[in-house]
């Protein structure tokens, strides 16, 4: 008997999954093994130079390295034709996964902790990071993906940042991988410096010296690692906690932060390129279903969070351990591996001639970016800071 037009359909799917998706799959899984190996073993020779303390994660992400070791593939052997259809199903469905993933890592009752006068500050060093480098980008002729992109890696979340907004504006995979070799160097430079320069400033006051590395350091693990070493330096530990959330809660604007960097990017090609019939589209269509994904998943964390603090099962089912394990898998299999793939996605796509004609100058910009987010973060909590109680 013969199969019937769905099984044979089915049949048929599935095998032009396994030839033309699959071993693109696996060559970005490996990629993405390798790099999150290289970016630990860098982690452990950074201990070993006493420049992080001991048990430090490392900082540099092996996402960015994933990346690398993509590009360095492309531009030497390349990428056979076969593997084409699984590095673009990675860039597409993994990472967005990743960044749905990403909302159990964040609990909206942390942002409560920082109070009243938290808030507004953590919103001002956002907006001063995401208008200084827009406004230099417009001042020194570059592209507006590739500014977009640094702005929102450094004022908000750094990487993850770049990639949830990424896809959104349709950003290039040069673009992509300057703007997280731009993030992760000054992060890594702000990493190692900040720490003195906050004792400088804020010495005996852990508040505000966690205030001041939660708010001007781009991503969550070099935010970390600073301030370990500011605990290690001085011996003042509470100020990881207020480190920690301070960023968690500047991360969690990045539900806001897309669909508005959204908007002024549309807006801009509207206006230069109406010639090319470039709309600005609804308000709905800026705000992507996977930031709605990663919306609901930190509700869904915050929820069970306040059950196990009330004393009872996370949503019925799950003692208080259970629940931190299931977030914290499910949160680092997003940022891990699935983001992991995406990029190593994105390193394999990236050739280098697609870098002519950028330069040095989207570097400038992210310079000038985290000096002045770091500058405008030093005068507010030196105004301010003291009105903030964790």
């Amino acid at each position: 008997m013969s199969k019937s037009n769905p099984e044979r359909l089915s049949g048929t799917r599935n095998r032009n999954f396994f030839v033309n998706t699959l071993p693109g799959l696996i060559l970005c899984l490996t990629v993405m093994f390798f790099g999150i190996y290289l970016a630990d073993l860098i982690g452990v020779l950074i201990v070993k130079l006493n420049l992080l303390p001991k048990g430090s994660a490392s900082p540099v992400s092996g996402i960015f390295v994933a990346i690398l070791i993509g590009i360095v593939i492309r531009n030497t052997i390349g990428v056979h034709s076969k593997l084409v259809g699984g590095v673009v199903f990675s860039l597409k469905y993994a990472l967005r996964a990743g960044i749905i993933l990403l909302g159990l890592r964040l609990s909206l009752a942390e942002a409560l902790k920082l109070g009243a006068w938290g808030l507004p500050l953590i919103i001002t060093c956002i907006s001063s990071g995401l208008l200084v480098t827009l406004y230099f980008t417009k001042k020194m002729n570059q592209s507006n993906r590739l500014g977009t992109l640094i702005a929102c890696g450094t004022g908000i979340c750094g990487v993850t940042a770049v990639m949830a907004t990424a896809p959104v504006i349709k950003a290039r995979d040069n673009e992509i991988s300057y703007a997280v070799a731009n993030i992760t160097i000054f992060g890594l430079i702000s990493m190692l410096f900040y720490p003195y320069l906050a004792h400088l400033f804020f010495a005996n006051d852990p508040i505000k010296a966690g205030l001041f590395l939660g708010t001007a350091i781009h991503d969550t693990a070099q935010v970390t690692g600073a301030a370990l070493i500011y605990n290690q330096m001085y011996d003042i530990e509470k100020v990881v906690d207020v480190a920690t959330v301070t960023k968690l809660t500047r991360n969690l604007f990045i539900i806001a932060v897309i669909p508005l960097v959204s908007y002024l990017y549309f807006r801009s090609i509207g206006k230069e390129k109406a010639e090319e019939n470039h709309k600005l589209p609804k308000w709905y269509k800026l705000v992507p279903l996977f930031v709605i994904g990663f919306l609901l998943l930190a509700l869904a964390r915050t929820v069970g969070d306040m059950m196990v603090t009330n004393g009872r099962l996370a949503y019925g089912i799950m003692e208080p351990s259970s629940w931190e394990g299931f977030y914290r898998y499910w949160s680092s299999f997003g940022s891990t591996y699935l983001l992991g793939m995406a990029m190593a996605g994105v390193g394999l796509s990236t050739d280098f001639k697609m870098f002519k004609g950028l330069g040095l100058k989207p570097f400038y910009i992210g310079l000038i970016a985290a000096i002045s987010i770091g500058l405008v973060s030093l005068t507010l909590i030196s105004l301010f800071g003291h009105l903030i109680i964790i």
